[in-house]
């Protein structure tokens, strides 16, 4: 599994960050872990509000962190 963290290094990154790989932790998750902080990358998950979740090439979460329970399901979907 590929999960790419989409932000600028903000906190709100950082903390978006721990929270995917927690949960993916939680999960038992074989994952590869991408941090983006190229503007233009964004653009091409069509991203405009950081930070952002990209799960194997699909956009699960835009600006905001989701909860724990949220993240598991968006890992487990």
């Amino acid at each position: 599994m590929k999960l790419q963290i989409l932000g600028t290094g903000c906190a709100k990154c950082n903390q978006l960050t721990a929270a995917a790989t927690a949960a993916a932790d939680r999960l038992g998750l074989d994952y590869e872990l991408e941090k983006i902080t190229d503007f233009m990358r964004f653009a091409d998950f069509g991203v405009m509000i950081t930070p952002a979740l990209v799960v194997d090439g699909k956009l699960k979460a835009a600006g905001k962190v989701p909860s724990d329970a949220d993240l598991e399901r968006m890992l487990q979907s």
